[in-house]
């Protein structure tokens, strides 16, 4: 089993994570979300035209690019990531030209050296995706493909194929951090790509609060958590590991009592 497969249990959701690497004290930070309890961390790749993240993060890849951060930087940050959480499964997040710049083969060669377990490429659609995939594939890396409110059942097929790791369901047709959809919504849109695909299902856009992320760990396979993290991080600089994992933690507690209540409900029942 792989580690991502890992860290989907079957008794609750699992807690994703998203920060921008060379955004603040990336390491340190690292080791805080792992030690409030996230299950899967997605590493983002800074790039200058994020055109699928909201304010918050839009500034944190400003950041991290003013302070020097590299893809040769980001791999580091994951192979040492690696040689301290060994268990601990890592995404790297990005669009598809710092992907791509050396070549898919060689970013897909480097980040299995670095310990990387799966890729997000936000940007570079499937029927693009004749090197990106297939390369990472070849590495023994999971590209994880996203859908969206808007991907109706003709198109769904096409985000499927090659797909592995888990499914990104983005809640919101918009920018990350700035709304979330409604609980009905995601709870017919989970059922909707469970009918397609035995991949994991995680929730992301706009999950901020514990209560929040309860509520979709009821009906999803994983709850990913970004904007928040990445707004904690500017607020607190290079003292953000510490508010980070007691984030992390209240979210944890959260997910986990999501499906306790749900046992209730069916004893009660």
């Amino acid at each position: 089993m792989t580690r991502l497969a890992a860290a989907f249990p079957t008794d609750r959701a699992a807690l994703v994570t998203f920060v921008t690497a060379g955004d603040g004290p990336t390491p340190a930070i690292l080791d805080a979300i792992v030690e409030g309890g996230a299950d899967v961390i997605e590493l983002g790749m800074p790039f200058t035209d994020p055109m699928a993240d909201g304010p918050a993060i839009q500034a944190a890849n400003l950041r991290s690019l003013a302070a020097g951060t590299t893809t040769r930087d980001i791999l580091q940050i994951a192979t040492d990531f690696r040689a301290r959480h060994p268990s601990v499964p890592l995404v790297l997040m990005g669009y598809a030209n710092p992907m791509l710049r050396r070549g898919a083969d060689w970013f897909a060669a480097e980040a299995a050296k670095a310990g990387v377990d799966g890729v997000i490429c936000v940007d570079l659609p499937p029927e693009e995706d004749d090197g990106l995939g297939p390369e990472l594939r070849a590495a023994g890396i999971d590209f994880i493909r996203l859908a969206t409110p808007t991907t109706d059942s003709a198109r769904l097929p096409a985000v499927l194929e090659g797909a592995s790791g888990f499914l990104y369901y983005v809640s919101v047709a918009g920018i990350t951090g700035l709304q979330q959809a409604a609980q009905a919504s995601i709870e017919d849109a989970v059922a909707r790509l469970k009918a397609q695909t035995d991949l994991p299902i995680a929730v992301g856009f706009g999950v901020r609060t514990p209560e929040q992320a309860q509520a979709i760990a009821a009906v999803a396979d994983g709850v990913v958590v970004g904007s928040a993290i990445v707004e904690i991080i500017a607020a607190h600089g290079e003292d953000a590991p510490a508010p980070v994992r007691a984030y992390i933690a209240s979210l944890k507690a959260a997910i986990v009592a999501a499906r306790k209540d749900a046992v209730m409900k069916e004893v009660r029942a």
